[in-house]
Order: structure tokens, then C-alpha cells, then sequence
């Protein structure tokens, strides 16, 4: 018997290696993109169209897979007082202590100087059947923040989803330095906002 080596059979063109790697590379490239796009982990919003100065209350959505962050770290601003108008479907922790009052009994419950809380997280839970609360598809979360000496009061109208989580923090950041002292404020509305003080 012969004992000649065996020689490989290659391709006489390269130009098909070149094009079939290349196509490979393209489509690895397109889904890599797609799935980073379906898992988005921030949002961000400006504080003045967060406080609702552009004449819309923002969004903020919570799914069952996971919880949603809302973070006022990139202001500067600590969390003074949270108000959730439906506590039956969301929880709410913080990444500090907070103002803790509830109704008219502000005795003994919490320390609303020295509230140092920087996020909120929300959950969802199953609803809690509670009396008196009708039932929605949203309700309202209200923030009061204080930070270089100033208060803000912040609204967000939380939803509810069933869906896979588009994003798990919704992140403020301080307002752009602008001419206007309402940047968010459409020149449309800054007119009304003129005469209606009138």
C-alpha cells in the first residue's frame, strides 16, 4: 500500500471565503444589535419634563419579571417625600431612609429632615384586594426632591405590564443650563403661561 499523505481540498477562490465570512459577520452583528435593543436597562429623562414642566406627565412602567428603578443620583437630589395613590399592584424600597408619615399621625415616624434617599425601586405584585380603591390600569407616583437648596415635585403615572421588561431604571438627569428658566416649556405654552398669570 501506498502511504501518501492525503492533501486537503481547499477552495481555488478565495473570494467565496472572504464573502461567506463576511455574511457571517453581518448576521451575527444584526441579532447581537437586536437583542441588545430588547434589553435596554436605562431611560433617561430630563428633571423639567419629569416634573412635567413640558405638559406631559412622564411614564413609568412595572413589569411582574422584574422591578423598575426610578434614580434622582444624576441630580443631586435626595428623596423628601413619596406618595403612591394606589399601593395595591407595586411595593416600593429605597436606597436610603426616608420620610416615613402616614396620614395625620406625623408623631414618631420618621425623620423628613434627614431623608437621604437617592432611588426608588418599584415592584409589581399580584393586586391586593383593597376597600375603597377602584380598579385601574395606572396610578399616580408623586416625588418631592430637595437638592441645592431647592424643592422639586416630581410626577410619573406608573403602568402596568404584562409584557417582557423594556428597561429596569428610569434615570433623571439634572436640566441642560439654557437662556429660558423653563427649557421644557414649548414657546406656545410659555405664552399662555404669561396671559393665564395675567
Amino acid at each position: 500500500m501506498n502511504n501518501i499523505p492525503s492533501q486537503e481540498k481547499t477552495p481555488q477562490n478565495p473570494y467565496f471565503l472572504f464573502l461567506g465570512s463576511l455574511l457571517f459577520s453581518a448576521a451575527m452583528l444584526l441579532l447581537a444589535d437586536k437583542a441588545l435593543a430588547n434589553n435596554a436597562v436605562l431611560r433617561s429623562i430630563f428633571s423639567c419634563q419629569a416634573q412635567g414642566l413640558g405638559g406631559a406627565i412622564p411614564n413609568l412602567t412595572v413589569w411582574y419579571q422584574q422591578g423598575t428603578n426610578l434614580s434622582f443620583i444624576q441630580t443631586g437630589e435626595t428623596i423628601k417625600k413619596v406618595w403612591l395613590d394606589d399601593p395595591s399592584q407595586v411595593t416600593l424600597d429605597f436606597d436610603g431612609p426616608v420620610c416615613t408619615q402616614f396620614g395625620q399621625q406625623a408623631a414618631n415616624s420618621g425623620d423628613c429632615e434627614n431623608s437621604a434617599a437617592n432611588v426608588i425601586h418599584l415592584r409589581r405584585i399580584k393586586k391586593l384586594p383593597i376597600p375603597g380603591l377602584p380598579d385601574t390600569d395606572s396610578t399616580l407616583l408623586t416625588v418631592v426632591t430637595e437638592g441645592q437648596g431647592k424643592r422639586k415635585l416630581y410626577t410619573f403615572q406608573v403602568t402596568y405590564s404584562r409584557d417582557t421588561p423594556e428597561y429596569n431604571t428610569l434615570a433623571v438627569f439634572a436640566d441642560v443650563p439654557s437662556v429660558s428658566e423653563t427649557p421644557c416649556v414649548l414657546p406656545n405654552a410659555r405664552a399662555a403661561q404669561s396671559r393665564s398669570a395675567r
